[in-house]
């Protein structure tokens, strides 16, 4: 007799990305005996950064979550970039960006389906009875989308047994869709609670002990993606972190939360760090996910643009600012909207670079107990939304 088709976990866990390295981890620890296959678009073993061994989607399964992140909106061209290596990367950008029809070929060939959301699926992939769940999922720059790609993810989403999403402007826009789905916190406000045993362990060696040797009297978690390449960008990060530095006494220390193309440029940061005081800053070398929980875990607080960097922060009742790319200009911000929808208004949102040292300032001014009982209330949503589709999925 035929064992039972596997239970997915379907995300982009295929790429080296904070977020998407950490969501396996968190779901597993949530669905306690649960048997989960670890699924992306293509074969990858990350294992050695934290990460799982991933496998492409199996023919039918009984049961498969999206697990999280901004799958909603994430495209072909642009799953398909970032699975490749970055000197690859940037041969099919030169080659592809600004002839979007052949870059839709390429990417269909590269990922191997003819989907134009590949991270969306619906019922097609399921046994007879399986159920389809989306967790916490985003799509902020949903009306940017083209109307044929909407149609596909409506199509999907329609189908779901349970749909939820983790900020107010994916909410909105699928609401104007005729689409209902329920406001669910991000699956990385249980880090603490689910690792915070581990995350402790990690950060009393290795890279994380030799930081806080370096900087006893403490540091700021610091990360920013290659989006901030200009050399304004850069200036007004050297000059408000300098000042907060100088401030407060802590050290910076930068931090990589993403090696996929289109996420941190090591280049930069070396740059940044040049010039900065002697002293004043230390580079972070290791990429593993848990060193990267243990360094944000330990700091004093935490200045990025990346969203779990964000979360994980929040989840530790720590302050935390976000920045925005220069190139966001009016379009929908993920950072601002999980803020908008989940945080208090004494904690900072999103801010350009060029206020950095305002808002580290009003971050760390924030009580300690505010932030903690956030997270707490943060944790209490999570789970209460998640017994809810636990409860659909088959034994």
């Amino acid at each position: 007799m035929n064992s039972p088709p596997a239970s997915v976990l379907f995300g982009a866990f295929d790429r080296h990305n904070f977020g998407d390295l950490l969501f396996p981890h968190l779901l597993a620890t949530l669905l306690p005996g649960r048997a989960l296959e670890t699924c992306g678009l293509a074969e990858r073993d990350l294992e050695g950064f934290g990460g799982h061994r991933v496998t492409p989607l199996p023919a039918r399964s009984s049961c498969l979550i999206h697990a999280g992140g901004e799958l909603l909106t994430c495209t072909a061209w642009q799953a398909a970039v970032m699975l490749l290596e970055p000197a690859t990367a940037a041969d099919a950008i030169a080659r592809y960006e600004d002839d979007p029809a052949a870059a839709a070929t390429w990417a269909a060939r590269q990922l191997g389906t003819a989907r134009g959301m590949p991270y969306v699926v619906g019922r097609d992939v399921l046994a007879q009875g399986g159920r389809l769940i989306f967790n916490a999922v985003g799509g902020v720059a949903w009306n940017g989308l083209r109307a044929a790609q909407r149609d596909e993810l409506k199509a999907a989403l329609r189908q779901a047994d349970w749909l939820s999403v983790r900020d107010h402007v994916t909410q909105a826009a699928l609401r104007a869709e005729g689409i209902d789905a329920q406001l669910c916190p991000d699956p990385a406000v249980m880090v603490e609670q689910c690792f915070g045993e581990v995350i402790c362990q990690r950060g009393q060696r290795g890279a994380v002990k030799t930081i806080r040797d370096v900087f006893p009297q403490g540091y700021l978690a610091c990360q920013f993606s290659a989006d901030f390449a200009d050399d304004a960008s850069l200036d007004a990060m050297r000059l408000g972190l300098s000042r907060v530095a100088a401030a407060t006494g802590l050290g910076l220390v930068l931090f990589r939360a993403g090696a996929a193309p289109w996420h941190d440029d090591p280049a930069l940061y070396e740059k940044l760090s040049r010039h900065l005081l002697p002293g004043m800053a230390q580079l972070f070398p290791s990429l593993h996910l848990w060193d990267i929980c243990a360094l944000i875990a330990a700091s004093r607080g935490m200045v990025s643009s990346s969203l779990h960097g964000r979360i994980v922060a929040l989840a530790y009742g720590l302050p935390r600012v976000s920045l925005i790319p220069p190139q966001q200009g009016r379009r929908p911000d993920k950072r601002t909207a999980f803020a908008e929808t989940w945080e208090p208004e004494a904690v900072p949102r999103s801010v350009a670079v060029d206020r950095i040292e305002r808002a580290l300032l009003q971050a760390l001014a924030v009580p300690a107990d505010v932030l903690s009982e956030n997270a707490a209330s943060l944790r209490a949503r999570y789970l209460q939304s998640q017994a809810q589709w636990a409860g659909l999925l088959t034994p």
